[in-house]
């Protein structure tokens, strides 16, 4: 037997429908926002993300899908979506456009990183990108995007956790001094640390060995008038919008093309994993691959995390309403028709299901009750003759009567909602 491959899985029901049940909460909410979806390839050059996210994340270092393709060209498995939103963006002139340019997507990404509660190589992330707006109402707003589809999906008690990384002028001054604190304390600094220290020395603070640690001892980013302002004008929009947020000021995040406000969002219900979503603001990323001049602002939400926390919320689909059952020895003529009402009734919007005309009465019913159907009509001899159905009542009455076959639609409406 062949397994699947570790760190990958099947998404069964009824974890598939609570999947849907977030996903359509999410297109709920995109669409009140003005938020319009954008689907990117799942292939795209290895470049794209060394590029857009760094060469000394653990993305591209460690968790990255790449490989060589019979072409020879470097192909990687998106590991996040941004760098191909903004490809997408750059690409097809979307700044011409005269849209608002708001996205967003649905769709899995891949990483070989160590699978762990909620976290497998191959992963659902939602995601919304705001390209084009600098100013501080478009990070609240981001913000308020992605906590509205957490409540909507189900999730209560998140708290957002926010930074500002401030600007390159602020960047610049805060690497150098981050740096010398951390050649000062470079024996305690763990290898992948050490080895990048020259590179990138913010990623000690996003280490998880050094991190922790680091948040308390290290110096945080002085901000310029200006970055300081912006991120004092993000509270207070969030505060008037009533939005749970506290301020963190050893939050970096993960990846290099982040500026100004960072945040994650966060939950104690998941135990030590507990960031179920992050984002930031990226002002330089477009234009260092090529593009506009186009500050923006996103993030990601990991679906299979938020699955976990809607696990007893009432995500399930919604059930067979009426099954449909042929009576044997019924014949031919018999069968069609069974057959023909399934698709009278579900154009209808009835849900309808069956199991095989083919086997006997009793067997169709034991299908039937298992289906969770409330009502099951039967089409046999006496009924084709007499141009009648049997109606059956699976739940809490029990019993049955005979309905004509002419008008069944607004006879079954009416038996549900009794």
């Amino acid at each position: 037997m062949i397994h699947s491959l570790r760190g990958f899985r099947d998404i069964l029901p009824p974890d598939s429908e609570r999947f849907t049940a977030i996903e359509a909460a999410a297109r709920e909410v995109f669409s009140l926002y003005g938020y319009h979806e954008i689907r990117i390839p799942t292939l795209e050059a290895r470049e794209l993300f060394v590029k857009s996210t760094g060469d000394t994340t653990d993305i591209v270092q460690k968790e990255m899908y790449a490989f060589t393709d019979q072409g020879g060209r470097e192909i990687a498995a998106r590991p996040e979506g941004t760098p191909g939103v903004v490809r997408a963006y750059i690409e097809n002139n979307l700044a011409q456009s005269g849209g608002n340019g708001k996205f967003f997507y649905i769709g899995s990404m891949f990483r070989a990183e160590r699978p762990q509660a909620g976290r497998y190589r191959e992963f659902e992330q939602i995601g919304a990108e705001c390209i084009g707006a600098h100013s501080p109402f478009a990070d609240a707003e981001s913000i308020s995007l992605l906590m509205e589809i957490l409540s909507k999906a189900g999730v209560s008690g998140c708290l957002a956790e926010l930074n500002s990384l401030g600007c390159a002028e602020c960047r610049a001054a805060y690497r150098a001094e981050l740096l010398a604190y951390l050649k000062a304390n470079t024996a305690a600094l763990c290898p992948a640390c050490q080895a990048r220290l020259e590179r990138n020395p913010l990623r000690a603070l996003d280490c998880k060995l050094d991190g922790p640690r680091l948040a308390l001892a290290a110096p945080c980013v002085k901000l310029c008038p200006n970055c300081l302002d912006h991120f004092s004008r993000v509270q207070e929009l969030l505060s008037s919008s009533n939005a749970q947020f506290r301020i963190n000021k050893s939050l970096v995040r993960g990846l290099d093309y982040y500026t100004r406000t960072v945040f994650e969002v966060k939950t104690g219900a998941l135990g030590s994993q507990d960031a179920i979503a992050g984002g930031g603001r990226y002002d330089d990323l477009v234009k260092s691959m090529s593009g506009p001049d186009a500050p923006a602002v996103g993030w990601a939400l990991g679906v299979d995390r938020l699955a976990l926390l809607t696990k007893d919320a009432a995500a399930t689909p919604a059930a067979t309403q009426v099954f449909v059952i042929c009576a044997q020895p019924a014949g031919v003529e018999a069968s069609a028709k069974a057959f023909a009402l399934l698709g009278e009734l579900r154009a209808a919007g009835i849900r309808t299901d069956f199991s095989d005309f083919g086997l006997s009465l009793k067997s169709q019913l034991r299908s039937a009750d298992k289906s969770g159907a409330s009502l099951a009509l039967i089409l046999g001899e006496e009924e084709v003759k007499n141009s009648v159905y049997t109606l059956k009542f699976l739940k809490e009455k029990k019993d049955q009567r005979t309905v004509p076959a002419a008008g069944i639609t607004p006879v079954i409406r009416a038996a549900l909602s009794q």
